[in-house]
């Protein structure tokens, strides 16, 4: 099962957190938008868990 991993950034800037979310062997699949604050990461976070659920897939390569 996959998890999310907050981290700040190391560079001193006025949107230092992100968050990946990593699948059950550790590995990144997604890396966020930078955000202000560490709730304003949480709340991505819980956006993409209440929205991100879907079967839906568009090949635009075509």
């Amino acid at each position: 099962m996959g998890y999310y991993v907050i981290k700040k950034s190391e560079k001193t800037t006025a949107q230092p957190y992100y968050f990946l979310l990593k699948a059950g062997n550790h590995e990144t699949i997604a890396t966020s938008e930078m955000y202000s604050s560490k709730d304003a990461a949480k709340k991505g976070i819980a956006s993409i868990q209440k929205n991100g659920s879907t079967e839906d897939i568009r090949d635009e390569t075509l």
